[in-house]
């Protein structure tokens, strides 16, 4: 088997790849070619964090829990044993691997000689691919990432080394000892060494063999268009059709002001983390930083034509070694004056900012102080069930996952989720000029009769204008209740019989932006009939949020999954008022428990609306689109262009969640699990789903303030007599089918393993992640 492993070291330039072979995973397959998820999802950076040093832990190894030697040893095992199991199952002719921590972050030939230790076993030979251009280019763009990660040292770092004899050398020689407990590491602070491209390729020849290593030009002129797959075929002799995958453009620059305001802030906080000798949250770090933000230019590449000039004679050289480079990616853009660092403009002062933010970092030194060192003994055992059910890679991860900054919890402090409080007062009616829809929500429905009126009530309570609903395949009273309801002009129903393609779900959304509801929409809402808006500020309407967050025109709203609550038998009732366990605020992993869905301002930035989020985004537009989260917090950049869950960085729900109820009653679970899903038509849903979503450790009723309001918007919908006979005879449907999936061998087995199984939140959240793998 051949090997491709890119290895960057450009961060941008790196997820361009990385996205285009996540997106064509399955076709590549086809043609024996294995991207593979087990060294890390999209970007394979668990294989550079089992290659740094044990006893020097660098950013990612702090942030995603393996610090320790013995952490990072789990991690290195673990990826070994399931990277095999990859390999087995596909039996690939190709395998491509891709990380730019590998090149930008690696630097000594032990390092570099793990990374070979871990892939020889799999390979008859490997390729070593890395994209530059011209050095300059490379390094602002290096420059703001670390910047955005903590770097305190300015440009001038770098600029003083361009008279050294070797810049590799001299570039490590200015790494600080790293401090993981201030937040002080090396791969933050230090110059950029992998800017010598020619000792780039020696240290990775060194170990993989004379000429393994290959480079090739970045050309933002051609990546973003159909010529791209011909650079993926130079690089890695692949052939992939795109279709839209190719919409892309590269990431602009930051001002010049905003960072030269963060670089200011990190040396306030790294002395403020040395004094308290403890390291803040990066993901508190950078919303400060974020909340610093100001307009302006950003720093030229031609201000750092001294960093051109010094590696000129250099590129030369590599240009008539490695055929993948092309002249003109390396030619330096036109010299202007020397850089200095810009102003930061009105009269900025780190203290002052510093000073602003003290409530949040006390907060967030107080939680530090307050988490145990390490897990307690009884933390790491796993309870009888998890003993039973959990694979070894499901055990191993609950190993990685229980002392790692990515174990569930719910310590974050602010809103107080058990405590209902005084019910809200009735919503304002909002008028729409004439010939538009207001704010309409896409929905897809199957068999879904009992909980269609709930949650039409709910959100019209709250300022939803329109429905848009598609529906298929329906059994029971889906259909004529929705019809109903279209002729007393609640909704807008569609059929979605002669759906084609790859899931019903997408071909009802393609129809739904050609729609008049939509076209003539001021807001555009996809969710399922199992969410809820749930508006946690003001009067809890849509109003009140949007007044947080004016200028936004993109919201991500994160899901928080409710498990069935202990209720087991199917009540006509309120689903937002029968189920408040949930899963805890902080909950990075699994990924779908910070899956969120969206709501978009329709300004025409997108052109297709998907399961998650708008799609396709026009260029030309990509300057009016505002992302926020539901904190109202800016998360633009993450979200842009591709993305459907939080991260660290941009998690936020205090102002709005969509609360996810997949389940409701173990009855209705095994009702949906009888009748198959919208989106995924191909994929049953049995006891593994229950264990991804049947969430109960934390609690929140902040919804259940709405049920008055809702109770008087539902009761005027069932006033009709027709609407009020579907509704009771969908009830009816729904219950007969339970019964019937009782007296049905295979669903009172699983409807009994799933109400009896009990698991803690990381211990469910490392079952979760060795599914996705293991799936």
């Amino acid at each position: 088997m051949r090997v491709c492993l890119h290895i960057g070291p450009d961060a941008m330039v790196t997820d361009r790849i990385q996205s285009v072979l996540e997106a064509k995973r399955a076709q590549l397959l086809d043609k024996g070619v294995l991207y593979p998820r087990s060294p890390g999802g999209r970007a394979h950076s668990r294989l550079f964090m089992l290659a740094t040093d044990p006893d020097q832990p660098d950013t990612m190894r702090a942030n995603r829990g393996f610090a320790s030697p013995e952490a990072q040893e789990a991690l290195r095992q673990d990826v070994a044993r399931s990277l095999l199991d990859e390999i087995d199952r596909a039996r690939p002719d190709l395998l491509i691997l891709s990380s730019h921590h590998l090149g930008a972050g690696l630097t000594t030939p032990d390092q570099i000689a793990r990374v070979h230790a871990q892939l020889a076993p799999y390979a008859d030979q490997i390729e070593v691919i890395a994209h530059v251009e011209d050095p300059a280019r490379m390094l602002l763009r290096r420059y703001a990432g670390q910047i955005l990660d903590g770097r305190i040292r300015n440009l001038n770092l770098e600029l003083s080394l361009c008279d050294a004899d070797n810049w590799w050398d001299a570039a490590l020689a200015t790494a600080p000892k790293p401090a993981a407990k201030r937040g002080l590491y090396s791969d933050t602070q230090m110059a950029v060494h992998w800017l010598d491209y020619t000792r780039l390729v020696q240290e990775w020849d060194a170990i993989f063999g004379t000429g393994a290593t290959r480079l090739f030009s970045y050309d933002p002129a051609k990546w973003a268009a159909p010529e791209f797959t011909q650079d993926l075929r130079k690089c890695f002799g692949i052939d992939v059709s795109f279709g839209k995958a190719t919409d892309w453009a590269p990431i602009p620059l930051p001002p010049a002001s905003w960072l030269a305001r963060c670089r200011r802030f990190n040396e306030a906080l790294l002395r403020l983390m040395a004094v308290r000798g403890a390291a803040l949250p990066r993901q508190l770090c950078r919303r400060m930083q974020d909340a610093m933000a100001v307009a302006g230019p950003a720093d030229q590449p031609g201000q750092l034509a001294a960093i051109s000039d010094r590696f000129a004679a250099d590129l030369q050289g590599l240009l008539a070694r490695h055929p993948g480079l092309r002249p003109q990616t390396m030619k330096p853009d036109t010299p202007q004056d020397r850089w200095t660092e810009a102003a930061p403009q009105f009269g900025f002062r780190a203290t002052q900012y510093l000073h602003a933010f003290m409530p949040r970092i006390e907060t967030a030194f107080s939680d530090a102080a307050k988490a145990p060192v390490g897990a307690h003994p009884d933390q790491l055992k796993l309870s009888r069930d998890a003993e039973q059910l959990m694979s070894p890679l499901a055990k191993q991860k609950f190993a990685s996952l229980v002392q790692s900054p990515f174990a569930p919890h719910n310590r974050l402090g602010g809103l107080d989720e058990t405590v209902l409080e005084t019910a809200f007062t009735p919503a304002q009616p909002r008028q729409l000029p004439d010939g538009r829809t207001g704010r309409v929500i896409v929905a897809c429905m199957k068999t879904e009769a009992p909980y269609i009126l709930e949650w039409i009530a709910y959100h019209r309570a709250i300022g939803v204008d329109n429905f848009l609903i598609y529906t298929n395949g329906c059994e029971d009273t889906t259909d004529p209740l929705l019809v109903r309801l279209q002729e007393l002009g609640i909704v807008h129903h569609r059929s979605n019989e002669g759906w084609q393609g790859q899931s019903p779900q997408q071909h009802a959304l393609n129809n739904a932006m050609k729609d008049p509801v939509v076209q003539a929409s001021d807001w555009i809402i996809h969710i399922d009939v199992d969410e809820f808006i749930n508006v946690r500020c003001g009067n809890g309407t849509l109003d009140d949020f949007f007044a947080h967050v004016p200028d936004a025109t993109n919201v991500a709203m994160t899901w928080r999954l409710f498990g069935h609550n202990g209720v087991q038998r199917f009540e006509d009732q309120f689903v937002i008022g029968q189920f408040d366990a949930c899963a805890p605020r902080y909950c990075p992993k699994p990924h779908m428990a910070w899956g969120f869905k969206s709501m978009s301002r329709n300004i025409g930035a997108y052109s297709k609306l998907s399961c998650h989020r708008p799609n396709h985004l026009h260029e030309d537009k990509a300057h009016t689109v505002k992302w926020v989260n539901g904190s109202g917090q800016p998360m633009t950049g993450e979200a842009l262009h591709r993305g459907w869950r939080n991260s660290k960085k941009s998690i936020g729900y205090d102002l709005l969640q969509l609360n996810h109820y997949p389940l409701r009653s173990a009855e209705s679970f095994l009702v949906k699990r009888q009748r198959g899903r919208a989106l995924h038509v191909d994929r049953t849903i049995g006891l593994n789903y229950w264990i991804r979503m049947d969430w109960t450790g934390a609690h929140d009723v902040t919804i259940q303030r709405n049920i008055p309001r809702v109770r008087a918007e539902y009761n005027q919908l069932i006033e009709d007599p027709l609407v009020r006979r579907y509704h009771e005879d969908g009830v009816a449907w729904h219950r007969a089918k339970a019964k019937e999936l009782h007296e049905t061998p295979e669903f009172e087995e699983l409807f009994q393993q799933a109400t009896a199984l009990s698991l803690t939140e990381t211990e469910r959240a490392a079952l979760a992640l060795a599914m996705d793998v293991e799936s």
